[in-house]
């Protein structure tokens, strides 16, 4: 939960301007996460994020960092990828989807409407069939198995 809790945090800050911590409440509760204001202080303090005249940021050497792990969660674990209609089917090592699954939602790459994990697999919903190929494209990269 907390690792989502961050994945969605990252990715707000990413997509709007929030300057106070109410924001950032009320954008999680948009998101269907209801936290604690406790909560949500020590999750920015954990993710390092800084205050700037337009609002929260991730400090860069921190982004590039954060970037660079998720990058390796990916190359560790995704086994294949696969795609059909707007749907990309990513296949991990068992036990290991729901990290990939939030390292796949904290790089947020866009096209993505929403994810769902099990134990072994991810399947990704997108906006369109050319946007499922470049996930799908994307993603492959990172595969120990080559696509077919």
């Amino acid at each position: 939960m907390k690792a989502k809790r961050h994945a969605l945090i990252l990715r707000l800050i990413a997509e709007q301007q929030i300057a106070t911590q109410e924001q950032l409440l009320a954008a999680l509760a948009l998101e269907g996460m209801v936290v604690a204001q406790a909560t949500v202080s020590r999750d920015i303090a954990q993710l390092r994020l800084r205050k700037n005249s337009a609002g929260y940021e991730v400090e860069p050497e921190i982004s590039q960092g954060k970037a660079a792990n998720l990058r390796m969660i990916l190359r560790s674990s995704i086994e294949r990828v696969d795609g059909a209609g707007h749907m990309v089917c990513v296949r991990c090592e068992v036990g290991m989807a729901q990290s990939v699954c939030v390292a796949i939602d904290a790089l947020a790459p866009p096209g993505i409407l929403g994810s769902l994990a099990g134990e072994d697999t991810i399947f990704l919903l997108c906006k369109t069939e050319q946007e499922m190929q470049k996930i799908q494209e994307e993603l492959g990269q990172y595969a120990t198995t080559p696509n077919y």
